[in-house]
């Protein structure tokens, strides 16, 4: 994106050159995501395609308007795209990755995957409809993995498939979930978070997987599991100021679930740990309603 005009055209301070945080090719201002020291820390290269504080790391380009401006993040993907600007660059793809694809035989809900969703008390055509899930039937494959009888759902990182996740509809497979082969993910999913990242606002709820995000809608994001990583904690305070956490209730979820709290909290982003009975993707529609609300959503 044109980050000069943009700039220009918000009235927010910059250099080019002349500052010992300048380098030639950057346009250089006060880093919005930590405040602190006086100092042009934060530099985006001319192309506007991401930004680099020299305190507190990477960010792109999005979250860096919405925290400039004070706005939602999805207000601060439409500005960027009027100024040009498209998504932040994939990550380099070494020698030995793959193309990225889904698993052969890919289709529309059938009526058993339409039967599970149901079980599980979620609205087949909304989940078809919003999260882009498709159907793997009896015979599917990606790189000598079977793939059958689940449900594909797509990983989108700033509007791009980057991977996919699947999930097991019978109930019988040793493995519930079976991930995209990591040759073959244009981004790892465990450096992203998955929900709808342009529905996001200041304050989140951060879940364990994609059907507790479904539970949830456009507040929650996932970290795919109960563990964690430093790049989705970088991530987690980039695009959030608040977050709720809500985990399963075993013991295990629940420990985990605290010390992502204090990471957070170390981090300087407002965490809460909300212990609730059983997971968020068995709770019925109304009582996850009735939650969120209680959390002021």
């Amino acid at each position: 994106m044109d980050i000069i005009q943009f700039y220009r055209d918000h009235n927010i301070q910059f250099q080019t050159e002349g500052h010992k945080h300048c380098r030639p090719g950057w346009v250089n201002t006060e880093c919005p995501h930590c405040f602190g020291n006086p100092g042009l820390h934060l530099g985006v290269p001319l192309a506007g395609t991401h930004a680099v504080c020299w305190r507190c790391g990477s960010h792109s380009i999005p979250s860096t308007i919405a925290k400039l401006l004070k706005i939602p993040i999805g207000q601060a993907f439409a500005i960027q795209k009027q100024y040009g600007g498209r998504t932040e660059p994939l990550h380099t793809r070494p020698i030995n990755k793959k193309r990225f694809k889904f698993p052969s035989y890919a289709e529309p809900l059938l009526p058993s995957h339409r039967k599970y969703l149901e079980k599980r008390k979620y609205n087949p055509d909304e989940i078809e409809e919003k999260w882009k899930v498709q159907s793997l039937g009896p015979v599917s494959m990606l790189d000598g993995i079977h793939y059958k009888h689940r449900i594909l759902v797509p990983i989108y990182w700033q509007n791009e498939i980057v991977s996919f996740q699947t999930r097991d509809v019978t109930d019988k497979s040793k493995l519930k979930y079976l991930a995209c082969p990591q040759v073959r993910e244009l981004i790892p999913h465990k450096q992203i978070l998955y929900g709808n990242q342009e529905k996001w606002k200041r304050t989140g709820i951060c879940v364990e997987g994609i059907t507790d995000v479904w539970r949830f809608g456009d507040p929650a994001f996932a970290v795919f599991g109960i563990e964690f990583t430093p790049r989705q904690l970088r991530k987690i305070k980039e695009y959030f100021d608040e977050v709720f956490v809500i985990f399963d209730d075993e013991p295990q979820a629940i420990k985990k679930a605290k010390e992502l709290v204090g990471e957070l909290r170390f981090r300087g982003v407002r965490a809460t740990h909300v212990p609730i009975a059983g997971d968020p993707g068995s709770m019925e529609q109304a009582e996850a309603d009735y939650l969120l609300k209680s959390l002021g959503f």
